[in-house]
């Protein structure tokens, strides 16, 4: 059963006519195969033109879809051995944020990234993905070792913000936030970054910087929520549709900016309906990424990852 969105109703709809018909198939008095074909055929066309005009408020459901493929699906679904690393060896461990080493189409990568949680028990286990401080610092601990060991980064960024509570406050969350953002521009080994679903605020960009920065189609990527924006401008978070439409936040919206390097398509009605495809494609577009990086040496794929994102703020003030 899949969990449709407001905007889905029609396509709900078709699908329970096309589940009724085939439940009828054992009946030799009614031959529907024609008929579910021709509805199949209907559907296929219908979620083409539904998701192929979504609005930014739509694209922001789709994002935060439940059944979107989280950090854990794509490791199961798309790298081979991996292992778990643990803690930041300051105060302990984070479950939002979940890191270590593994191979992917045969590369050893260290793969960093946030889980946001399936279920109510593991939504509450990882924190709805929003990290607190020594999960930056566990993500900058892999990310130094992953230096020493000559071996390229892949974040994979799926959070609504980190988490703004007084015990992440009281540790030093923006100061872990910072700290990561420099890691993440310091190290001598080739990264990439791909938003998998949600994009927010400095707990995205904390992993999301990067010499290639990818977004799945339908994710989204910004500085503040679209509720958070509307709630700030209009005292009404009514108004989150407005601000969706103004905060240019699909990946559309910023790879026409800049801010990112390349979008990766979805499968046909979003990746939440093919998590396996949708794997498959997140890691060709990483392996297409590293490959062309393959021969470049550590100063230099710094230095273009820094002087990338100094030409960001370049653009903006002319």
């Amino acid at each position: 059963m899949h969990n449709f969105l407001d905007f889905e109703k029609p396509i709900a709809e078709l699908e329970g006519k096309i589940e009724e018909l085939r439940h009828l198939t054992g009946n030799d008095e009614v031959n529907i195969a024609d008929e579910v074909a021709r509805l199949q055929d209907k559907l296929t066309k219908l979620l083409q033109s539904t998701y192929g005009k979504l609005s930014p408020w739509q694209k922001t459901q789709v994002a935060r879809h439940p059944d979107r493929p989280h950090f854990t699906d794509y490791i199961a679904n798309l790298f081979d051995g991996f292992t778990p690393l643990a803690g930041d060896r300051q105060f302990g461990e984070d479950a939002a944020i979940i890191g270590g080493l593994a191979r992917l189409q045969g590369r050893s990568v260290m793969v960093i990234g946030h889980e946001k949680g399936r279920d109510t028990e593991t939504r509450v286990k990882h924190n709805f993905g929003s990290a607190r401080p020594e999960g930056y610092r566990k993500a900058i601990r892999l990310m130094r070792m992953a230096e020493r060991f000559n071996i390229p980064v892949v974040t994979l960024v799926d959070t609504a913000g980190a988490f703004p509570g007084a015990d992440a406050e009281a540790r030093g969350q923006s100061e872990a936030i910072a700290r990561s953002i420099e890691a993440c521009l310091d190290i001598k080994v080739p990264s990439v970054s791909v938003i998998i679903g949600e994009g927010g605020s400095g707990g995205a960009i904390a992993l999301a910087v990067a010499n290639t920065v990818l977004m799945l189609e339908n994710s989204i990527y910004s500085v503040i929520s679209p509720e958070g924006c509307a709630s700030i401008l209009w005292r009404s978070g009514d108004e989150a549709k407005t601000a969706a439409e103004a905060l240019r936040l699909t990946a559309q919206d910023l790879h026409q900016l800049g801010v990112i390097d390349d979008i990766v398509p979805e499968p046909l009605g979003g990746a939440q309906r093919n998590a396996k495809e949708a794997c498959k494609r997140v890691g060709d577009a990483i392996i297409k990424a590293l490959e062309g990086m393959d021969d470049v040496e550590g100063g230099v794929l710094k230095a273009r990852r820094r002087d990338k994102f100094l030409e960001m703020g370049r653009k903006g003030l002319n």
